[in-house]
């Protein structure tokens, strides 16, 4: 057993293992759940889970949980482990990554990485058009779409290439050991994805602007104040300033990033289409 795939509910790990299964690269996916089915349990937020979770593996593709990532990394050097790939985020490049809940979690993890002798491959996303995926619920109810700041920009890269570029740099010796940020091929406005996926799915996709204390009050059972907090200021600081893109995923990955288009249309089912 040579690479250790964690989060295995994520999608970024679902399409990683899927790209492993194809080339028959032997790998254990591991997963936070009990029980399931083809996976061993391993969550990141319990030292328990790490040792079995580890024998025999050489590689790791890891998310960033950042509550016990010192013991990860410390099992992770007993067990033999020689490279570790995480899933880090863009986030860490701002202006103050310790003070941000969104961000601090990945810096603290790239951090007891970088102080191990560990070697390590930082992949940064920036924002993951996934996240589209909260519109799927006022949509298939009806009712329009409430943005803060619909003219935010932010650069929506597609699961399918996180998991090709950690293929690349799990696979290619010559690519680990240094971090790549990974963004779409294009800097677009919430308002723009929205048309954009209105276009794929034939039909109107409205939207409506709110407050930025209006949508945290709608939120407030989905994400917890200090992350809607951090996720205001961000659009705020990026209302009508495109953000800028990389080539990163094409270096790793050898074709151009899927545009946000063509997310929309993987996932068209997702939103009623």
């Amino acid at each position: 057993m040579s690479i250790l795939v964690t989060g295995g509910r994520g999608a970024v790990a679902r399409a990683l293992s899927g790209l492993l299964t194809a080339r028959g690269i032997p790998f254990r996916l591991g997963s936070r759940e009990r029980g399931t089915s083809d996976a061993v349990h391993c969550d990141l937020s319990d030292p328990a889970t790490f040792p079995a979770a580890l024998a025999g593996v050489r590689s790791v593709f890891l998310y960033a949980e950042a509550s016990a990532a010192e013991a990860f990394v410390k099992e992770a050097v007993s067990a033999g482990v020689e490279h570790v790939v995480l899933l880090s985020s863009s986030s860490v490049l701002g202006p103050d990554p310790a003070g941000s809940p969104i961000s601090a979690g990945h810096l603290a993890v790239e951090q007891a990485l970088l102080a191990s002798p560990l070697r390590t491959t930082l992949l940064r996303p920036g924002s993951f058009a996934s996240n589209a995926m909260s519109w799927s619920w006022p949509l298939k109810s009806g009712r329009p779409v409430h943005l803060p700041y619909p003219g935010s920009f932010c650069d929506p890269v597609h699961e399918a290439d996180i998991a090709e570029a950690a293929l690349a740099v799990l696979t290619d010796p010559e690519l680990g050991g240094r971090a790549y940020t990974l963004t779409g091929p294009q800097s677009l406005t919430f308002a723009t994805q929205l048309a954009i996926l209105g276009s794929v799915l034939d039909r109107p996709v409205p939207f409506a602007t709110v407050t930025p204390e209006e949508w945290k009050a709608e939120m407030a059972d989905y994400i917890p104040g200090p992350y809607a907090d951090a996720l205001l200021d961000f659009w705020a600081a990026s209302d009508g300033l495109p953000v800028p893109v990389t080539d990163a995923v094409e270096q790793l990955t050898g074709h151009p990033a899927r545009s946000f288009e063509t997310w929309a249309r993987d996932h068209a089912e997702a939103f009623g289409g």
